[in-house]
Parts: structure tokens; C-alpha cells; sequence
């Protein structure tokens, strides 16, 4: 009788045990076995809210089927995490059509009425004059190295790494571009952009991850966080 009491106590704490887990892994968007946080569920816009509000104020992002769509024409503003960030890989799927402009900005401060970032640059090539316009570029800063021809109206997958001042970007599994926060030449490529202007630029800093508004449609799925070097 003993054993079998005793029994009937290791199955219910077991259970108990199971329970725990379970409602901690539903719970915890983290996946622990490898350390990557979903910051898209693919339902609903939770962890993100418009620049300067505390909530999504526009009508053009929506999601269907498991997708984040941005609504060409119809104006959603750009969209930011409500965490900022210091060192992580940040990884994502992407799509656009013909003649569109999108774009992932990081280092994001809410500072003035716009965003200011570096940002990883996702176009049609097609439709730009400048090489540091392109896809996967730091926009108006610094061209790839490597050739990086996105898929037009097919997806893409890009990844962000940054690792105290070191930056690369990624485009479809390859390294297409790399640069070192502070560096001599990125202040001399900020000094002949757009933004000479704005101070620190040049340097890393902890910021929030936005999705842009171009007034383009866009697509995003599988955007996913990896955080610390």
C-alpha cells in the first residue's frame, strides 16, 4: 500500500512538473533551445506600436495567413519595437512587387517627428539611381560589396548582425555588406549622405527595430531576435 501511495505522489508530481513546463513554454516566447525570441507571432501586432505612440494608430498594416502586410497606398506609419536593443542578430523573410520600397531601420531613438536609423535597405534596384540606394545597403551610406539583386514578387531573407560596432548585413545567405560603427570610414560616408547632419549617427547606439512606410506594399514573416554577442 505504501509503494502504491508513493507511486500515485511521484505520477501527480510528474504531472505537476509537465504542466509547469508547458504553461512556461507558452508563456515564454523564447525559444530555449536556441535562444531566438519571435518578434512577429503571426497573428496580431503585440510587441509593436507606431513611432512616437503607445499604440498602432494606422489602418495599413495588417496580417493575413501568418504574414505582417503592409498596405500600399493606405498609411500605417512606420511601425517600432517596443524594446530597443544593443547587440543581436536580428533575422527576417520579406517580399515586394515591382517598382516598391521598403526598408528595416535599427538604432532607432524617438527623438523628432522622424525616424532616424541606419537602415537595411529592401527595393526594386530597378527603380534607383545611386548604389548606396540598393537592396541591403546602409541607405545613403555605404554600398554592398557584393552583388545583392533581390527576388521581385518572390521572397527574401535577410539578416542583421551586430556585434558591439561591427555590422553586417545579409541577403539570401550571403554577406553582403560589413562596417565597423565609428569608423573613420563610415564618418566619412555619413559626412556625404543625407544625414551629415544628425548627430552620432556614425555611432552605434541602443535603439528600437522599425518596420519603414513607404506608401509601398510589403510583405514580412518568420522576423525573429537573437540577442546579446
Amino acid at each position: 500500500m505504501q509503494s502504491a501511495h508513493h507511486a500515485r505522489v511521484r505520477c501527480r508530481c510528474l504531472a505537476s512538473v509537465l504542466f509547469l513546463s508547458l504553461f512556461a513554454m507558452a508563456a515564454n516566447p523564447v525559444r530555449a533551445e536556441d535562444g531566438w525570441t519571435d518578434l512577429f507571432d503571426g497573428k496580431s501586432l503585440q510587441g509593436w506600436r507606431n513611432y512616437g505612440t503607445n499604440i498602432v494608430t494606422g489602418k495599413g498594416w495588417v496580417v493575413e495567413a501568418g504574414v505582417l502586410k503592409k498596405l500600399a497606398k493606405v498609411r500605417g506609419g512606420d511601425l517600432i519595437t517596443e524594446k530597443q536593443y544593443d547587440d543581436f542578430v536580428l533575422e527576417w523573410e520579406w517580399r515586394i512587387p515591382a517598382k516598391a520600397n521598403s526598408g528595416i531601420k535599427y538604432f532607432v531613438r524617438e527623438r523628432g517627428a522622424s525616424a532616424i536609423g541606419h537602415e537595411y535597405q529592401m527595393v526594386d534596384n530597378a527603380t534607383m539611381s545611386r548604389p548606396v540606394w540598393l537592396t541591403a545597403t546602409f541607405y545613403d551610406v555605404l554600398p554592398t560589396t557584393t552583388n545583392a539583386t533581390p527576388r521581385i514578387a518572390d521572397w527574401n531573407q535577410s539578416r542583421l548582425v551586430v556585434r558591439g560596432n561591427h555590422i553586417e548585413h545579409w541577403l539570401n545567405g550571403v554577406k553582403v555588406l560589413e562596417y565597423e560603427c565609428g569608423s573613420p570610414e563610415v564618418q566619412a560616408a555619413v559626412a556625404k549622405s543625407k544625414f551629415k547632419h544628425e548627430p552620432q549617427f556614425a555611432e552605434k547606439v541602443r535603439g528600437h527595430i522599425l518596420l519603414t512606410d513607404h506608401q509601398d506594399e510589403c510583405w514580412f514573416r518568420n522576423i525573429r531576435i537573437k540577442e546579446g554577442k
